[in-house]
């Protein structure tokens, strides 16, 4: 008998990635800024055409010209060097703090929404950390990071630890909400039956299927701490110069750009933007992309 069965298209994981992303330029050209400022990361301080942290010989402040296509700094240092080695250090922060506060905040998110139903010590502790998140939450978040990088001296270290403390509120309600979602579902009831335990439960059958709004804020956040970077950094806070870092030279082009030399913070200025629009787009994408709402 003869086979009927259509020879249709197989789709995978990435068919289905590569068709959401082609109707949507915002989210291409996130992720075009993504993939180039990870690149620049990593080879940005050997592709630039002069050192980023030495003083180059000759008169400082010069405009933009075929040699130096951003002009140079006060310190006649070449801003296009500078700028594309500083995603190594503001990437770097991001990427860490970030995935810092994702474990943790995830973790606490898991034991705050799947126990606070409870009683007794599992819900003492789950109001315990949903109060010490609104405590964060209740100060400015610039003037908190700053506080905290204040109290232990500025430097990459201390950045990265405020950040992470920072953003952890940030993923632990996120997750908690979707843990309360899905904590009801009746599979949670089918593994109490079986004998596992509810820690088993929580962080085994519950945690995997809560990781896709705070994987999906992932993006964001780490533009997010970059900007919160680059801002500590602008105060001098943040860190330390001639360490290239798009904060700290906007700082040091600022009062330049107050006698004509504009492109001293104009450009650093420029790219920070463009940076925190991509991960900015591709969050959005991701959040839209990850919705089952949206799957066909």
């Amino acid at each position: 008998m003869a086979d009927l069965t259509l020879d249709l298209p197989r789709r995978t994981a990435t068919t289905d990635f590569v068709a959401f992303a082609r109707g949507r330029p915002g989210f291409l050209f996130g992720l075009a800024v993504v993939a180039l400022s990870v690149l620049l990361a990593v080879f940005g301080p050997l592709i630039g055409p002069y050192p980023t942290e030495t003083a180059l010989p000759g008169q400082p402040l010069q405009p933009p010209s075929w040699r130096h296509p951003m002009g140079t700094d006060v310190s006649n240092m070449d801003i296009l060097s500078r700028v594309i080695a500083a995603p190594r250090i503001d990437l770097t922060i991001a990427l860490v703090s970030t995935a810092i506060a994702f474990v943790v905040g995830v973790l606490l998110g898991v034991v705050s929404g799947f126990f606070g139903g409870g009683r007794g010590v599992p819900r003492l502790m789950s109001e315990g950390i949903m109060r010490g998140a609104d405590i964060i939450q209740a100060f400015p978040v610039f003037i908190f990071a700053l506080a905290l990088v204040g109290f232990r001296g500025p430097g990459t270290e201390n950045v990265v630890a405020a950040l992470a403390f920072l953003n952890v509120p940030y993923f632990l309600r996120i997750t908690r909400g979707a843990v309360l979602q899905v904590r009801e579902r009746p599979f949670v009831e089918a593994q109490r039956c079986a004998g596992n335990s509810e820690l088993r439960i929580a962080f085994v059958h519950v945690m995997p299927n809560a990781l896709t709004p705070p994987l999906a804020n992932l993006s964001p956040t780490i533009g997010f701490s970059i900007l919160l970077t680059s801002g500590l950094s602008f105060v001098g806070a943040g860190v330390p110069v001639p360490t290239p870092e798009w904060g700290s030279m906007i700082a040091i082009g600022a009062s330049n750009m107050m006698t004509g030399q504009w492109w001293t913070a104009l450009f650093p200025g420029l790219v920070l933007g463009l940076t925190i629009l991509g991960y900015a787009l591709v969050g959005d994408g991701l959040k839209e992309y990850l919705d089952p709402v949206n799957k066909r």
